[in-house]
């Protein structure tokens, strides 16, 4: 960190609003048309927050609130806070997939921060991609940046029994399927299963991702475990604001921050959670913003030594309003400290080490100690072999124990279409020890790579009993759901991928231990498929889908966008007219 604080003359705004010339003439005026007075803005720093709120995103329903308590803690610290809403990419109701547009929100960050004033910023979201949009846009922006994090909801409730986000919905939705229960049970679920605003409150892409950032130090220490509708969660807001301005005084930039030792600790929080396996995707991703080449197998080897402690569905039983009670990711974090690089630099200045060494577990049942984790080692594992030579991904402890080693003969589908056209027709051949194969579903092929890992089981199969079956696609999965489902086979389907070989009836080994998967078919016979392969005609001609299309990379190097990944900085513009 800079020992020498910034002289109001040094700040990037003072290019817009402090010159003689006829330009910062025009920039004042319009600010004092707005209603501002003149020492509102000049000497100030100027910090944007970029607000994702919107009227569909339940998540951040509460951001027109929280956007004006952040304004507050900017004006008490002696900055100009102005509001600039950028995309709110939501989880729920954007289609075809909100990972297609990951880029975008993630673009229009690093592009509103440039273009405009500001010496600073408060990044607020929570809803799975916009942590890692709006994180990666300020990153490649470089401007000193705090991220304010949604919260996650309430606990749902149905008939006395907690309901969490996602992982219970598709519980009850198989057991609607099998008939266990009515449709008006179902409608109570659906009626009770989010009670407040605020991101899912399993530990599924939500809250991975802000525990990540958090756990990077750009969060204020202790922010992400916040709950949505907690008076704690307006008082962080205001305290975010106020320590915005401080960090643009101090120069504390994303570079001094967001550092290899600080990505291998969002690596490793994220294997104690038993967290969403999005993470790897996105961690690769903004460590490609801050010039760091973050491999698959970065992930695994840090698996092997980090045990999972956190007992949040779906690995485990509670949810993350409990593990705000007891001690929220501060204790988890001074759990596993030993296993962490304490000494990295975070938004408040201080380092992680100090931020969390006073934070104590509360409750040792849904945070345990390393002597009584879940599992020894982490909740991720990548595996490899010929069906993803490239890699893929599985959440071990949201599986049954018994399918993490299995052989059995594939059921195809050719995409997600054709899986909803078959998945529940009595005709379909397939039984228990089958594994189900998606393809065409990864970031070109679907498009935008949605969230449809978690393949169904068949309704035949659900009627018998079955609960869980191996099922494999180059598709992502919601962090709230779970069962035996190998994701993000790379490469893609669609680019002509192993994946895009596989038939009825071909054998297909797992092996989790091992790390393993295996497509049971000779060398000879793949090389006639590849040669008889033709490719599927592109989703797009025109528009955003077209640039995506053209340059999004495949799920093992983050799908970013090439051309935004690596390279140097885009110049500040000249603010003359």
């Amino acid at each position: 960190m800079s020992a020498n604080r910034k002289k109001p003359e040094e700040l990037r705004s003072h290019r817009w609003f402090g010159g003689g010339d006829l330009s910062s003439q025009g920039h004042r005026s319009r600010a004092l048309q707005m209603g501002y007075a003149r020492s509102d803005f000049t000497g100030k720093p100027v910090i944007g927050i970029i607000n994702t709120w919107s009227d569909l995103l339940p998540c951040h329903a509460h951001f027109r609130t929280r956007a004006e308590e952040v304004k507050r803690g900017v004006w008490q610290a002696g900055g100009f806070p102005v509001e600039l809403p950028v995309m709110a990419v939501s989880e729920t109701f954007q289609k075809p997939s909100s990972m297609l547009y990951r880029n975008f929100l993630a673009m229009e960050t690093e592009e509103i921060l440039r273009s405009h004033p500001v010496d600073g910023a408060v990044l607020m979201g929570g809803c799975d991609k916009t942590t890692p949009a709006l994180v990666m846009g300020a990153t490649s922006m470089g401007l000193p940046f705090i991220y304010m994090p949604a919260g996650p909801m309430l606990r749902g409730n149905w008939h006395g029994e907690q309901l969490g986000s996602g992982t219970d919905r598709w519980k009850y939705w198989a057991e609607l399927r099998a008939g266990r229960i009515t449709e008006d049970d179902w409608r109570e679920v659906e009626e009770g299963i989010a009670r407040s605003y605020g991101h899912c409150m399993t530990m599924g892409t939500a809250s991975t991702m802000t525990s990540a950032v958090e756990t990077l130090g750009l969060t204020l220490p202790g922010a992400v475990s916040i709950p949505a509708a907690d008076s704690s969660h307006p008082r962080m807001a205001s305290a975010t604001g106020r320590r915005s301005v401080e960090m643009v005084w101090e120069n504390l930039r994303p570079s001094e921050i967001l550092t290899p030792q600080a990505f291998d600790n969002a690596i490793t929080v994220v294997h104690a959670l038993s967290g969403s396996t999005n993470a790897l995707i996105h961690l690769i991703a903004m460590a490609g913003r801050a010039g760091i080449e973050l491999k698959l197998d970065r992930f695994d080897e840090i698996a092997q030594r980090v045990p999972v402690l956190a007992n949040l569905r779906p690995a485990g039983k509670y949810l993350m309003e409990d593990f705000y009670y007891a001690g929220g990711l501060r204790a988890l974090l001074n759990e596993i400290s030993p296993l962490l690089n304490a000494g990295c630099l975070t938004v408040n200045g201080k380092t992680l080490g100090e931020n969390i060494a006073a934070a104590k577990i509360h409750n040792t049942d849904v945070i345990r100690t390393r002597e009584k984790a879940l599992s020894q080692s982490g909740g991720l594992a990548v595996l490899r072999g010929n069906l993803a030579p490239d890699g893929a991904v599985i959440k071990p402890l949201a599986a049954e124990a018994r399918l993490l080693k299995h052989v059995g003969p594939a059921v195809v589908f050719t995409d997600y279409a054709d899986l909803r056209a078959r998945i529940d027709s009595d005709d379909l051949q397939v039984d228990e020890n089958s594994v189900l194969v998606m393809q065409n579903a990864g970031p070109l092929g679907a498009p935008g790579m949605p969230e449809w890992g978690q393949l169904p089981i068949p309704k035949k199969l659900l009627k018998k009993g079955v609960r869980d079956m191996v099922r494999i696609s180059d598709a992502r999965m919601s962090g709230t759901s779970y069962g035996t489902c190998v994701l993000h086979v790379s490469p893609e389907a669609f680019v002509g991928g192993p994946l895009a070989l596989v038939r009825d009836g071909d054998l297909i080994e797992l092996d989790v231990t091992a790390r393993k998967l295996e497509l049971k078919v000779s060398e000879s016979e793949l090389a006639k498929r590849r040669a008889a392969w033709k490719p599927r005609a592109p989703h797009y001609a025109r528009g955003y889908g077209a640039v995506f299309a053209q340059h999004v990379t495949q799920a093992d190097k983050g799908c970013d966008f090439d051309f935004l990944h690596h390279g140097a900085p885009t110049p500040d513009p000249d603010t003359h007219h």
